[in-house]
């Protein structure tokens, strides 16, 4: 009776998944439905779980419900707030690399990128001794809060976080109505269309105009994160080839390299190294990181898995910085022969790692989101 909308969203929604243009092989539609499972599993949460006057935050992005190039680092949380009403972000800081606000003037749709109306990091915030904090906002227009939880680390501490609306504080929503519950299933419905055309359409303005198999110098990210820098591009690799990149050691307390698929979504980062940030990655002794990107094992550490994928999008993101960053800050790219790796990686032997290191490198991962993202 209440779920015709979502069921119809549904088919429209897996209708725009299967003619996706970029759509050439079995594997591409099945990963495409995985993503759609996804989206719906997360406008559902959001539809239902939402309330507007007893707000809460959520996570709409996460190892399984993935959307907008997520990053592999971050935990990401959020909510709508309105105007004119006093809310009180509370928290207690964890051991991750760096805790960001953001206050986003609408949400992201397939013909607009919202404005950052407010973006800061948690240097802004009075921590106590102890870690706790307290952030209070009252939002002149409606927006979608969002705090990302960055780690260049997988084994630092996950810190807490909650949100109140003062004047609500300690009431409880009224009983849910028919009118409600319709609502929402027409709500969770349009989000889940929305959710799709929006990130099928983002990779066209920021990433395929862009030449293929290069990455662009770093910039500050569009969307208004106060202290990020990115460089982006898109791969198109044979199974016979390899890309090496090269980047300086970094500064910036943050450093993260991820690939995504054409569906813009993150690759799977538990069970392979889709992946790598200032930790993970070696360093050689020259004081550059070299990440060989290939479908096939060249058996160097700091091989990032394509997983079959021909196509797809490269990411670098730098967090807290302090400075301004340049052209030397950021990659350089090569484009070889799979069999070419050894002679253009100039410590190689250095590179080199066994299959029982990586295995283990792999089951560190498992183990280390485990304990981050599903815990």
């Amino acid at each position: 009776m209440y779920s015709p909308p979502l069921i119809d969203a549904i088919a429209e929604a897996e209708k725009l998944v299967a003619a996706a243009p970029f759509i050439e092989s079995e594997a591409d539609l099945l990963e495409g439905l995985q993503y759609l499972a996804g989206c719906v599993a997360a406008c559902t949460h959001v539809a239902f779980d939402y309330d507007r006057d007893h707000p809460f935050l959520h996570s709409g992005t996460g190892p399984f419900t993935k959307m907008g190039l997520d990053n592999p680092d971050t935990l990401y949380f959020g909510t709508r707030v309105v105007p004119g009403r006093e809310y009180v972000v509370t928290g207690r800081r964890g051991t991750t690399t760096d805790l960001s606000f953001q206050m986003l003037g609408g949400e992201y749709t397939d013909d607009n990128v919202p404005d950052s109306e407010t973006a800061f990091d948690d240097r802004e915030l009075d921590i106590a001794a102890d870690g706790s904090f307290e952030w209070r906002i009252v939002p002149k227009s409606p927006a979608q809060l969002v705090i990302r939880e960055v780690y260049n680390d997988w084994s630092a501490q996950r810190g807490t976080l909650a949100i109140a609306r003062t004047d609500t504080a300690g009431t409880a929503p009224p009983p849910l109505t028919r009118e409600l519950i319709e609502k929402r299933y027409a709500v969770a419905g349009k989000q889940l269309v929305q959710r799709v055309k929006t990130w099928l359409q983002f990779p066209q303005w920021f990433y395929n105009t862009l030449p293929v198999n290069t990455m662009i110098p770093p910039r500050l990210t569009p969307g208004g994160l106060a202290t990020q820098y990115s460089s982006v591009g898109h791969f198109d690799l044979g199974p016979d080839q390899a890309m090496v990149i090269t980047v300086p050691v970094s500064d910036a307390p943050y450093m993260g390299f991820q690939l995504g698929s054409l569906w813009y979504i993150s690759l799977d980062y538990i069970n392979h190294q889709t992946s790598l940030n200032g930790t993970q990655a070696q360093a050689d002794p020259d004081g550059k990181i070299r990440i060989v990107v290939s479908d096939a094992n060249p058996g160097v550490t700091n091989w990032v898995e394509t997983l079959g994928h021909r196509k797809g999008y490269l990411q670098f993101r730098w967090q807290r910085v302090s400075r301004k960053m340049t052209e030397a800050d950021g990659p350089s790219v090569e484009v070889v022969g799979i069999d070419q790796v050894p002679g253009v990686l100039p410590h190689y032997e250095h590179d080199k790692i066994s299959e029982e290191d990586w295995r283990a490198r792999i089951a560190r991962r498992q183990l280390q989101i485990g304990y981050r993202m599903v815990g």
